[in-house]
């Protein structure tokens, strides 16, 4: 995959002249890089083991994203790129902003993006508004072109389009007659392909994917942060399961179902990070989280719920018993997955989900 990517930004840059931007995760205006004719390529650590010994420089309870960022970074990986984003996702992302300049031989620039935490204020409006026009004069040295607001309205009509297809085939997930991984894989490649090859893609996937009977198996909820390993999937379908629901941070928490339709596309962008679902990167508001997860797990008729996070992610990890009482109280059975970005799941972990979604059917059956 790496090869991939790396093969798709030299293409990109050959074709096109387009500059591209490593992103770390997770909530962060792409639509400023589009319009700004830059590529966003989004490292989510990447799996696997660390590639290279700066994974030490971090305290080992930190997260495996940041300790496999930073190695990725630190040894080359990022060689493709012409600078990396950081956004405010946490105390970890944003202290990587600091560390992966400290490496000799870097030569890249750093870019940062804080965006407020809580609800939609008038203060908060005011001070992301700033965040964004800051964070694109930043860029604009990087494209070396100035924003044209055209061109950010434009922007903003293709983000729009792209979350539209990407809610209509998550929320047609359950009579899609498609596996998890397949699904999964197509979602994923918005992390790195260009926008409008990407919206491409959806369109001839939507037409394809027509709904039809709804696919058999126990169908549960997944929360977590990203989808890694994909093999999970595998091992879901398998066990006789599938995502009916999601509330990954990297694909379901990221669509946009309202909002950023403003005659002001700064103010547009700045109402499309509040229109988003809840977050607990975004330090939601608990209660409003768990009334939206209750929703979509009522949505799709789910009959459990799988939280399947990161090891050592506070922001996730604060939310876990609230998540655990607002099922539990709806007599939904709850199984806690932690994992630190395996390139496979563990035979413990397997076990675990095969018992799981046996213990769900056997309660379907009775």
């Amino acid at each position: 995959m790496a090869s991939t990517r790396n093969a798709y930004i030299a293409g990109q840059r050959e074709r096109h002249g387009r500059k591209a931007v490593a992103v770390l995760p997770i909530h962060y205006p792409k639509e400023l890089l589009t319009a700004l004719d830059l590529l966003a390529v989004e490292l989510w650590g990447p799996p696997g083991p660390p590639r290279g010994a700066e994974a030490g420089r971090l305290q080992s309870y930190v997260c495996s994203l940041a300790r496999n960022a930073l190695a990725f970074l630190a040894s080359g990986g990022a060689d493709a790129v012409d600078g990396v984003l950081f956004p405010h996702t946490c105390d970890s992302i944003q202290g990587l902003a600091t560390l992966a300049t400290d490496f000799g031989g870097w030569g890249k620039p750093a870019f940062t993006f804080l965006h407020p935490k809580g609800p939609a204020r008038d203060s908060s409006r005011r001070f992301l508004v700033a965040e964004l026009r800051a964070l694109a004069t930043a860029l604009e040295s990087l494209a070396g072109r100035p924003l044209d607001p055209a061109r950010l309205s434009a922007a903003l009509a293709l983000h729009r389009e792209i979350d539209g297809r990407r809610a209509a085939l998550l929320d047609a997930r359950p009579r899609l007659a498609v596996g998890d991984a397949e699904l999964y894989a197509l979602l994923r490649r918005g992390e790195w392909l260009w926008p409008e090859d990407h919206l491409a893609e959806l369109r001839e996937a939507q037409a394809r994917l027509l709904p039809g009977p709804l696919r058999p198996g126990v169908p549960l909820l997944v929360s977590g942060y990203v989808p890694e390993p994909p093999g999970l999937f595998r091992v879901l379908e398998e066990a006789g399961a599938y995502v009916a629901a999601d509330d990954y941070a990297a694909v379901g928490r990221r669509v946009v179902r309202d909002g950023g339709a403003l005659d002001d596309p700064w103010l547009a962008l700045a109402e499309r990070a509040w229109a988003a679902p809840p977050c607990s990167t975004r330090a939601a508001d608990q209660s409003v989280r768990m009334r939206h997860l209750a929703a979509l797990a009522e949505r799709a008729g789910a009959k459990g719920v799988l939280v399947h996070v990161l090891k050592f992610c506070e922001p996730e990890l604060f939310d876990v018993p609230a998540i655990r009482r607002t099922f539990e109280a709806r007599g939904l059975p709850v199984l806690f997955l932690e994992g630190e970005l395996e390139a496979e799941l563990s035979g413990q972990a397997v076990t675990r989900v095969e018992a799981f979604v046996e213990m769900l059917a056997a309660g379907r059956a009775a």
